[in-house]
């Protein structure tokens, strides 16, 4: 099961997702955070729409993955009131789902979200503005869904070209008024 390299921004904010923290990964694809994130020794949960993509992860599902296979853009969310300690979001980008994926980080959670922004037209695909992130938007998103933002960028990447939004945010825990003691920000 060969998946590839784990967005630099995932193993960057990795540290958040609490210790064997149940984990959704959002339009998961071939599991290439699924498979890293198990081996960390999270509980992981994937949907995705392509089933020959989630075939290839069986070996996953047999250390117990749970893969859904949904059209998550044609159909019901299939994973409703459902939270979790941590959900991903790389390289995707549906606006009707924004809330339920908000939503579906659970108190004590963290949101790790990185996609294409607006600006990515000028160097590659996607170029369709449906595709492309609005500036701010990601923070619109921790703001209406109630996460705090931990860290944010919104830019140029040279390796490989592209321009992209990316968003660290925490649920705080039930009955705490700030962010749960673990989400601090690791040193350089």
């Amino acid at each position: 099961m060969r998946t590839g390299t784990p967005s630099d921004w995932l193993q960057r904010w990795a540290h958040l997702v609490p210790p064997a923290g149940q984990v959704l990964d959002v339009a998961c694809g071939a599991g290439r955070h699924l498979v890293w994130l198990h081996g960390l020794g999270h509980r992981v949960t994937g949907v995705d729409r392509d089933a020959a993509a989630l075939a290839t992860l069986a070996p996953l599902a047999a250390r117990g993955a749970e893969l859904v296979d949904a059209d998550i853009e044609n159909g019901p969310w299939p994973l409703a009131g459902r939270r979790f300690d941590a959900v991903v979001v790389t390289n995707y980008l549906w606006r009707p789902l924004l809330p339920a994926i908000a939503d579906a980080v659970a108190p004590g959670g963290v949101l790790l979200y990185e996609t294409f922004a607006a600006g990515n037209e000028t160097v590659g695909r996607p170029s369709r503005p449906d595709f492309l992130l609005a500036p701010g938007e990601l923070l619109a998103v921790a703001a209406a869904g109630g996460l705090r933002v931990v860290a944010y960028e919104d830019g140029f990447v040279e390796q490989p070209e592209r321009f992209v939004q990316r968003i660290a945010a925490v649920r705080p825990a039930l009955g705490d008024s700030g962010p749960p003691a673990r989400h601090f920000l690791k040193g350089n």
